[in-house]
């Protein structure tokens, strides 16, 4: 009954009709429980930590966050680019094709994932030396990144199986996966924490899971079925006999997913002057800014579904060359996604100091989290918007505007705006607007991308009717 007046008022709203609601509430709810599965897996650490640790902990796993964060982004670049390609040959009905872009991402993960992760592991400390000096957060920062670096080669192979079952259209299976695997996670870092093992605990905790949810979720991509109902085995599969790579395939993989690349590595690893920047004002503010981004990144999750939501919709009308149908869908989940983040937004810019609690102690500390995770919450709003207008594009194959927009908005505008604050008044000011304009830039250039209807052009020449 609330669904039913929900989507009559948005369908009078002119936000988006019935019939494209259903098909993105179906893609995009799983994918949300799923963006707050993961994404509640180090929020909820980070809050372990602080409990049990310290303001100094948290510092230290927001060194080490950066890190993994970085190389987490090239994986989801390059899954990005399978899901365009997943989406709409399996929309345009070759199936076979778009397996074998699922063979070659298998294969291009995990040449660029394992030396990524044995550099993490074998360097933690002068990598996380490079962004704080006092040695208690560092010597935890050191601690998490060197459990956590082989995770990474999980993840990547995790974040391409899930983009490989969103392609055809099937986000309930991942989600019962990672959601589950982030439980997991969870139950671990309680226990390991319990146990007194500290940061190393949560560490163990994201390693043992994530290697858990590429076993599970690698059997339905193996063509194994599920014992529970809904979950299915993917029709695109990934097999070891036949061909395991195709020139022009990998071409297109490369093209698509190599500024998707770009654009998350540029996004991410503005992190690092960031972090040294809010170094220079003390472990308590590296530790109110890292619970901000926690924050901010869990509202996020929500853009998790309405991405992924747009690249499939977007990408599978194209492939079936309905370019007017492709674009109504895209235009409907930017708004839609739009006023569900600032809705919740909302609520947790009110709720902000009792939120800041959670992770730290003391009047000051709160105070200061509390101000950040306000910032945070408007900065998860134009990243909401931000994340479907990205979705439609991804889907459409056109990634290389997103990384422009990213470039500009977190170098050319957050980043002074950041480092201004070292130089004048601004102080601490400077990593609030950073905050926002890193999240508010990008989003005007990809709005503005999108309503000039150029990413209808550049998807024609991904569709297989054009091979």
């Amino acid at each position: 009954m609330v669904y039913e007046r929900v989507a009559a008022l948005l369908a009078w709203a002119g936000v988006i009709d019935r019939e494209r609601l259903d098909r993105t509430v179906s893609l995009s709810w799983p994918r949300i429980v799923t963006g707050f599965a993961i994404m509640s897996k180090q929020t909820v650490d980070l809050a372990l930590v602080g409990w049990a640790v310290g303001s100094a902990a948290v510092a230290g796993l927001a060194y080490a966050y950066a890190y993994w964060t970085l190389g987490k982004f090239v994986g989801i670049g390059l899954a990005g680019g399978a899901v365009a390609l997943v989406s709409q040959n399996y929309g345009g009905d070759e199936t076979g094709r778009a397996s074998l872009v699922v063979k070659q991402g298998v294969w291009v993960a995990l040449a660029i994932v394992v030396p990524v992760a044995a550099v993490y592991a074998v360097f933690a400390e002068p990598l996380i030396g490079v962004l704080g000096s006092e040695p208690v957060p560092v010597g935890h920062g050191v601690t998490y990144l060197v459990i956590v670096a082989p995770a990474l080669a999980f993840e990547y192979l995790n974040l391409l199986m899930s983009r490989t079952y969103a392609g055809v259209g099937d986000t309930f299976t991942p989600m019962v996966v990672r959601a589950t695997g982030g439980v997991l996670n969870i139950v671990l870092s309680v226990a390991f924490i319990l146990a007194g093992m500290g940061v190393a605990g949560v560490a163990l905790g994201t390693l043992i899971s994530t290697a858990v949810v590429t076993v599970v979720l690698g059997w339905g991509v193996l063509g194994g079925t599920y014992p529970v109902p809904g979950m299915q085995a993917s029709p695109v599969t990934f097999s070891f006999g036949g061909p395991q790579l195709d020139r022009e395939l990998g071409t297109q993989l490369v093209t698509v997913s190599a500024p998707l690349i770009a654009r998350g590595i540029g996004e991410m690893a503005i992190i690092f002057p960031l972090l040294w920047i809010a170094g220079t004002f003390g472990p308590v503010v590296v530790a109110a800014f890292e619970v901000g981004r926690r924050v901010r990144d869990l509202l996020v999750s929500f853009s998790w579904g309405f991405s992924t939501a747009s690249s499939t919709l977007v990408g599978q009308e194209l492939g079936g060359g309905d370019e007017a149908e492709a674009a109504a869908y895209g235009g409907a989940i930017v708004r839609l996604s739009f006023l569900v983040h600032l809705a919740a937004g909302a609520v947790v810019f009110l709720t902000a100091p009792w939120i800041a609690q959670l992770f730290v102690s003391g009047p000051g500390e709160i105070a200061q989290a509390a101000v950040f995770v306000r910032v945070s919450a408007v900065a998860a709003v134009l990243l909401g918007a931000n994340g479907a207008v990205v979705g439609a594009l991804r889907g459409a194959g056109d990634t290389r505007w997103p990384f422009v927009a990213t470039v500009v908005g977190q170098y050319a505008v957050a980043l002074p705006v950041a480092a201004a604050g070292l130089v004048s008044p601004l102080g601490v000011a400077g990593l609030y607007g950073a905050l926002v304009l890193g999240a508010g830039v990008p989003a005007i250039i990809n709005v503005w991308r999108y309503r000039s209807g150029r990413w209808k052009v550049v998807s024609r020449e991904y569709r297989p009717s054009s091979h």
